[in-house]
């Protein structure tokens, strides 16, 4: 394991991140079985929004109830659905 890889007990989902909280992007799952064709669409779309590994993802509000999720990514502010969130893996980023 280099020194820039991320032990995969530390990866939570998106939307494990509380409100204020800050992570860093480290990998997206599209999907099994089926979508397989559709998790590629999953991937590009989050792409284009600025969602890559890497990518420092700030969470603005967290919708109660499983609503929606607010973040910030890339200096843009996204509104994302929970079910769309869980998908996105990330590490909480250690405040200074």
């Amino acid at each position: 394991m280099g020194s820039d890889a991320v032990p995969r007990d530390q990866e939570v989902p998106l939307t494990a991140l509380k409100d204020g909280e800050t992570g860093i992007v480290v990998s997206i799952n599209p999907g099994q079985g089926e979508g397989c064709r559709r998790g590629w669409g999953f991937e590009k779309r989050l792409m284009d929004m600025g969602l890559t590994p890497g990518a420092e993802v700030v969470m603005v509000k967290s919708a109660p109830f499983h609503g929606p999720l607010e973040i910030i990514v890339r200096g843009s502010r996204l509104a994302l659905g929970r079910g769309m969130a869980e998908r996105i893996f990330v590490v909480r980023k250690k405040r200074a």
